[in-house]
């Protein structure tokens, strides 16, 4: 492990694995510490939605900017396998409440200037899903979004940092940070390094490195949970939200169906353990029945969940430290920061290196928990 870095990334998830190619590229040494190895919680783990669909309003700009990267992915990761397609997404309305609720989000984000979320009327609906339950009012539709593999995209962030130059050590952990002057010094289990820059990338654990430096943030670590069924003919290609109940379901490539939407089990971040809620799977396979008849009798071939973390108001900290000069921050992505990955490691690399980014990163400042 090297003692000397320009800059220290602490997490090798696709956030961090992002930063390091960024910054790598722009000629820094690098050193990534990852306390288990990369992709190994919520990065490895979760649905693969590429959404901009149903995100909080200040999230759209890094949402669409994002998506942008997305759409050139084969370029920026220099054709390493992410399984990127685009697939649309579509939220579906079940009842007048629903409706009503989507209404009013197309007419909110219009008046905002968006326009990538479209209303669908309920004959519309049917057109994109056939074999949706009858009865259904209507649905928000984003035509671009997509997914990927996100096992395969946080892999293929790691492989270009590392050829970029970058330095990943796995299985070493940041145990504490001090500053002396202005050179960062960053405890592992290895011994030190030295660094003019720090970015916590570190997930459910990064809030006990920020609160060591004064900036104490509500995180509370999560493990949403996900099932997998037997294969079927192919008759999805969007992927499907619901607005009233939590439901994110999607046919994969090779025909199983993939079935999430916010359903929780729980988290020990001692043990990196995660318990799955048979209730709440329960629950969630039948409100994927209920919205789709023919998954009756699927059979469920696996169940998992990862370690994540949440925040109150269910957007992330992206930002500098309000404490510290050359520490910054990136975590707390509420079970949707798969898709942000890309733009995440582009501001954190011009902060460290500018100390300014042109993206409007002031709603997700650490200091509105302070």
């Amino acid at each position: 492990m090297p003692r000397i870095a320009d800059a220290v990334v602490i997490g090798g998830g696709i956030q961090g694995c992002s930063t390091a190619l960024q910054l790598a590229r722009r000629g820094l040494r690098v050193v990534v510490l990852e306390k288990d190895h990369v992709a190994r919680h919520a990065s490895g783990v979760n649905a693969g939605g590429v959404r901009r669909l149903r995100r909080h309003e200040a999230e759209i700009p890094l949402s669409n900017a994002a998506m942008e990267m997305w759409y050139g992915i084969e370029t920026l990761l220099e054709g390493r396998y992410t399984g990127f397609h685009v697939t649309g997404q579509v939220a579906v309305a079940e009842t007048e409440v629903d409706w009503q609720w989507a209404q009013q989000r197309a007419a909110r984000l219009r008046v905002l200037g968006y326009s990538h979320e479209i209303l669908l009327s309920a004959a519309e609906l049917y057109e994109l899903l056939p074999g949706l339950a009858p009865g259904m009012v209507g649905g928000l539709a984003a035509h671009e979004d997509g997914a990927a593999s996100p096992y395969h995209t946080t892999m293929a962030f790691r492989d270009a940092a590392l050829q970029a130059g970058a330095v990943i050590d796995e299985r070493i952990a940041a145990r504490a940070l001090m500053r002396r002057g202005s050179v960062w010094q960053v405890e592992t289990d290895a011994g030190n390094i030295q660094a003019g820059s720090v970015v916590n990338c570190a997930g459910a654990w990064a809030g006990a490195l920020a609160a060591q430096c004064g900036e104490h943030v509500p995180l509370q670590p999560i493990a949403p949970m996900m099932m997998v069924t037997s294969r079927l003919p192919a008759f999805l290609k969007p992927v499907v939200l619901g607005i009233g109940r939590p439901l994110s379901f999607k046919q994969m490539p090779n025909g199983t169906m993939l079935i999430g939407g916010g359903h929780l089990g729980t988290a020990d971040l001692k043990t990196n353990a995660t318990t799955l809620d048979v209730a709440k799977l329960a629950r969630s396979a039948r409100t994927t029945s209920e919205f789709f008849p023919r998954m009756r009798g699927t059979t469920l071939m696996r169940a998992w969940s990862g370690v994540e973390s949440r925040l109150p108001d269910d957007i992330p900290v992206i930002g500098p430290s309000s404490t510290e000069p050359g520490l910054f921050h990136a975590f707390g992505f509420s079970a949707h920061g798969f898709q942000l990955g890309p733009i995440v490691g582009e501001i954190m690399a011009q902060l460290v290196t500018q100390g300014t980014t042109q993206y409007p990163i002031a709603p997700f400042a650490i200091t509105r928990f302070h």
